[in-house]
């Protein structure tokens, strides 16, 4: 995708000059630095999520690991229920 975006003078030689050292594109270390700040951004909300959310969001990524046209039928379900007990 392509997007275009102003980049201020003084920022954009900053920018080229950074690149330079880290011998790299400018458009490499842009998407570098931007997905370093969305993963902070979504460390910071993860760490800010009570105990009970981090369960329900692990629960929610397991569930959506499952493969759904595997069926076990509910006397197997009853059977797991009952040893665990």
């Amino acid at each position: 995708m392509r997007k275009n975006i102003d980049i201020d003078e003084v920022l954009l030689t900053k920018l080229k000059i950074i690149s330079a050292f880290e011998n790299m594109s400018v458009k490499s270390l842009m998407e570098k630095a931007i997905s370093f700040f969305v993963e902070q951004k979504e460390k910071e909300r993860f760490n800010a999520l009570s105990k009970e959310e981090k369960e329900d969001l692990g629960l929610l990524l397991l569930m959506q690991q499952t493969d759904r046209t595997d069926i076990v039928d509910e006397q197997e379900v009853m059977n797991v229920l009952k040893s665990i007990q």
